[in-house]
């Protein structure tokens, strides 16, 4: 019954988790890293073959994205997730997939001029579809048998279309715990998807924090923010171009866009054009589509059976293929372009960046989480000259965020998640988060709860029996990075410390020889040496 901590330790991507209970070997997520990469994970203690069942909190890449290299690598048990996350997923890794293949094939392109080796894409299109065979969906709410003493049940996480944390109910002999992942916490009041929900017990939580040192601060009316910006560019005769993820962010826009439109709050360009270029994002509006009933929150389903599609309305395009995208840009009417990836780290978004960064006229919406290392991050720092496909742009155009659109829960609403736990867990792990957030929540929740909270390093293992680690692993920063430089600068006061700490003795010892030189002085010297003494002692002992 021990539980291995891997990746999404003290970062916020590439979650997975290792769980060994009643003979069986569970990965819980297998994401992939995107953005910077702080810290060295530890290996997969077992071979991908050896593995049993992958239980899938949601279709995120950073949850989701190295399923096909563990099939790759030998894994061919079963995926177990939400009958939506399933679907999401058959889009999501093929898209992946995709990617990878691409990548390597321009990297290759331009190694053959250098004579350099040919670079093999971490997996590809037939690993994608040959792991989705091995898929099983679920319901919420349902238990599901994986072995004699082990069960897991799917919550609503209220994060994304399908998304989930899983209780996992183990019993080896007279021993029985439940542990609980949450994924990814969403935020309340959303588009589209409900709000999370709770769960009123656990022995154990293995819980995110990615916002652990944030509030979202006031509610924002999106739909009019967004209305603003669409306004002023179209006056300006530029384009809004709109990173985002394909599935779930984009439809959340196209949802607030329904509203402007429907309620005319863009003036003088009635009608105004919205592409949607990303084949990912109309195969996931599809799946949203298909996913009213066991999904969406009451004023979404309210509207579908008004006969009402909240996703779509007059003009908008939806662009598939790689000529429809290039269209886009040859067109001077000005319209607002949503594309992924929404971190501007691949896909069309980056064209779509080339042609429209240089001008003033024009505006750039981030509308989620840009992660450290990511173009989009760049742009949202102020950066004023970026490359993008090796040609040097001129960032001239109006940079917009909108405030929290953020899938995740805020500090406010991770406290309230873990606050409904009654009895309290024996202890919080958390994972998805930076070392800030980590410190930050790990002291609220031990004042609000009285638990014990830790946040382990990627290698650490934790025997649920007993309820004691077997390992904690030390940070392992990867050189270069935030995280490296926080740990020499740690050391280097430490050595200072302990330097000043050297003096400080060495002048006790010079102090202690001084006392013992005066053991036959004048009762007069020794008084006044005695009140030096004593006032230092009580300076310093204050």
């Amino acid at each position: 019954m021990k539980l291995t901590f891997i990746g999404a330790d003290h970062e916020v991507t590439g979650s997975m988790h290792l769980l060994e209970a009643c003979g069986k070997t569970i990965l819980v997520d297998c994401g992939m890293e995107q953005g910077q990469n702080l810290y060295e994970n530890a290996p997969l203690p077992v071979k991908y073959s050896d593995v049993d069942y992958i239980l899938l909190t949601h279709a995120h890449i950073d949850h989701a994205g190295m399923i096909p290299y563990a099939y790759k690598y030998g894994f061919h048990g079963e995926v177990i997730c939400t009958d939506a996350t399933k679907d999401l997923s058959n889009i999501m890794l093929r898209d992946s997939a995709h990617i990878q293949e691409s990548e390597a094939e321009l990297k290759n392109r331009k190694g053959r001029r250098a004579g350099k080796s040919e670079v093999v894409p971490i997996y590809d299109l037939n690993d994608a579809a040959g792991v989705l065979e091995h898929f099983v969906g679920v319901q919420y709410n349902a238990f599901v048998d994986l072995a004699d003493g082990l069960r897991i049940r799917f919550i609503d996480a209220g994060h994304l279309l399908g998304s989930a944390c899983i209780e996992v109910y183990i019993t080896e002999g007279d021993v029985s715990k439940k542990i609980v992942f949450s994924g990814d916490i969403g935020n309340d009041d959303k588009p589209l998807i409900r709000n999370p929900h709770y769960i009123s017990e656990a022995d154990y939580v293995v819980m995110e924090s990615t916002y652990g040192n944030r509030l979202h601060g006031e509610v924002y009316d999106h739909v009019s923010d967004l209305a603003r910006i669409i306004q002023e560019t179209l006056d300006r005769r530029g384009n809004v171009v709109l990173p985002a993820f394909a599935v779930g962010r984009t439809q959340e826009l196209l949802y607030l866009i329904r509203h402007i439109k429907q309620d005319g709050l863009v003036k003088g360009h009635d009608g105004f054009p919205v592409y949607v270029d990303s084949p990912l994002a109309v195969e996931a509006t599809a799946v949203f589509h298909d996913n009213l009933k066991d999904c969406f929150d009451d004023e979404t389903r309210a509207l579908v059976e008004q006969g009402i599609n909240p996703i779509t309305f007059p003009n908008l395009h939806l662009s598939v293929s790689a000529d429809e995208s290039k269209a886009i840009n040859f067109d001077t009417e000005p319209k607002v372009i949503i594309s992924a990836a929404g971190m501007c780290d691949a896909g069309r978004i980056r064209h779509h960046l080339k042609h429209n960064l240089w001008r003033s006229e024009c505006s750039v919406v981030f509308a989620g989480y840009q992660a450290a290392g990511t173009l989009g991050r760049v742009l949202l720092d102020g950066e004023e000259n970026v490359k993008i496909f090796g040609e040097e742009i001129r960032v001239r155009a109006h940079i917009e965020m909108m405030k929290d659109m953020s899938s995740h829960a805020d500090q406010a609403g991770l406290l309230n998640w873990i606050e409904h736990y009654s009895p309290r867990p024996a202890r919080v792990f958390l994972t998805h988060g930076t070392d800030e957030s980590m410190e930050t929540l790990s002291g609220l929740i031990k004042e609000l709860t009285g638990c014990k909270v830790e946040a382990p390093y990627s290698g650490s293992i934790f025997d649920l029996a007993t309820n004691a680690w077997v390992k904690l692993e030390v940070p392992m920063p990867i050189p270069g990075t935030p995280a490296a430089e926080t740990k020499d600068r740690k050391k280097k006061e430490k050595r200072r410390k302990d330097t000043a700490f050297d003096g400080l003795v060495a002048a006790y010892e010079k102090l202690r020889v001084a006392v013992e030189a005066n053991k036959n002085g004048a009762n007069k010297d020794l008084a006044a040496f005695t009140s030096q003494l004593e006032n230092l002692y009580t300076k310093w002992m204050r």
